[in-house]
């Protein structure tokens, strides 16, 4: 049987949401999509990386879908959601492969994440549009979401380093 969550970890939970939240809006304000359509820095990813070690894999999971529920219906749309979603899904079960390989730091691990989120997303893309041509953009997407990845798992190697976990769980 499962424990109870306490008021402690239900605050935990809320405040990685709300912040994982934030930094998606922070993103969506960055005009970093005009030069190459599509490519994005995966800010919330630090949030769902940070959790996944810190938490534990179901909670790290229910942050990252909650955030894309959550900010798919506060600025999205219904497309937006399957793109964010088959992304969301794809990154997580990724990265949760590579922590299981315990071969991967924590810079591996966002680059499998930044990378499956965008093969995730161009899978979708094909299926909603019917058509595979749009596979051709998949390398442009695949260099950045190596760069986004490696930049996302710095960070979130020095916040797993410095926030301490909480010995009483």
């Amino acid at each position: 049987m499962k424990k109870k969550m306490t008021g402690k970890q239900i605050a935990e939970y809320g405040l990685l949401i709300a912040l994982a939240m934030v930094l998606s809006y922070v993103e969506f304000l960055i005009p970093f999509s005009v030069a190459v359509p599509g490519v994005k820095l995966g800010l919330a990813n630090i949030v769902v990386v940070f959790a996944l070690y810190r938490l534990g894999k179901t909670e790290a999971f229910v942050i990252s879908i909650l955030r894309v529920l959550l900010m798919t219906f506060m600025f999205g749309n219904a497309f937006a959601l399957f793109y964010s979603l088959s992304g969301a899904v794809l990154s997580f079960a990724v990265m949760l492969l590579l922590l299981k390989i315990n071969r991967f730091s924590h810079i591996g691990v966002g680059i499998g994440g930044g990378v499956s989120h965008n093969i995730g997303q161009i899978l979708c893309a094909m299926v909603l549009l019917g058509t595979k041509q749009i596979a051709y953009y998949l390398p442009v997407l695949l260099v950045s979401g190596t760069i986004a990845g490696i930049a996302i798992g710095v960070i979130a190697g020095i916040l797993i380093k410095r926030v301490k976990a909480d010995k009483a769980k």
